[in-house]
């Protein structure tokens, strides 16, 4: 009786120990929530600037842990931002930096919390700063609607969609080029003044696209090459 007693007690603690250790998933880690995105404020979108040293300003990022957020900020005269020519990281929300003149630019923000999330792009403003004798500002580089940079489409007609501003207020045209090679060189549409244009897909395969938008002076912008598959 006295061994059988030993047994069960010896049962009864290897049981405990082993619970206990089961029960421990380790500590509970709750993800890191992204901050929103920033809400551009000024330059205004399309504005003409008569100072070419301009502050930059956007409305603060929310992030839902509470983390501190700093923000980068990139200024480029291509609306793909291929050819950024200031950056700048800052814990405000303003940033200050001196531009060429007469020249049109692109800018955008991005808020990152002290655990390294990002936020998504915020929207991108346009802006051109005044050269000194200049009557006359090129049109901004077109911007893409649809379809997506890229997109798999169907169907025997796919409408291509974009758009474009002057901040002279001038009447804009656009040129359009479509092509199985990069970049595109057959002129399908000449002067038009819709900015969509619906293309037949006669065949399976890649598609390079790009306008070109003039205005009434003479001015031209030819946009970046977009594609599509088909």
């Amino acid at each position: 009786m006295k061994y059988i007693f030993r047994f069960l007690l010896l049962g009864t603690v290897i049981f405990s120990c082993s619970s206990g250790g089961s029960s421990d998933d380790g500590p509970d880690i709750t993800p890191n929530s992204v901050p929103t995105a920033p809400l551009l404020i000024s330059p205004s979108n399309n504005l003409l600037c008569v100072e070419n040293t301009l502050t930059f300003n956007w409305n603060a990022s929310v992030d839902p842990d509470g983390d501190n957020i700093n923000y980068k900020i990139e200024i480029a005269t291509d609306n793909l931002f291929n050819n950024i020519t200031q950056f700048g990281s800052t814990p405000t929300t303003s940033f200050q930096a001196t531009l060429s003149k007469g020249t049109a630019y692109y800018w955008r923000v991005i808020a990152t919390d002290s655990n390294n999330a990002s936020s998504d792009d915020s929207s991108v403003f346009q802006l051109y700063t005044e050269n000194e004798g200049l009557t006359n500002h090129l049109p901004f580089a077109p911007e893409l609607i649809s379809p997506n940079n890229g997109e798999t489409v169907s169907g025997e007609v796919l409408t291509l969609q974009w758009e474009a501003s002057d901040v002279d207020q001038d009447d804009l045209v656009y040129d359009i080029y479509i092509d199985s090679i990069n970049p595109p060189v057959t002129l399908v549409s000449e002067n038009q003044t819709e900015s969509s244009f619906d293309f037949s897909l006669s065949t399976t395969g890649s598609y390079f696209w790009k306008v070109v938008v003039k205005d009434e002076n003479g001015g031209e912008t030819a946009g970046q090459v977009w594609y599509f598959n088909k």
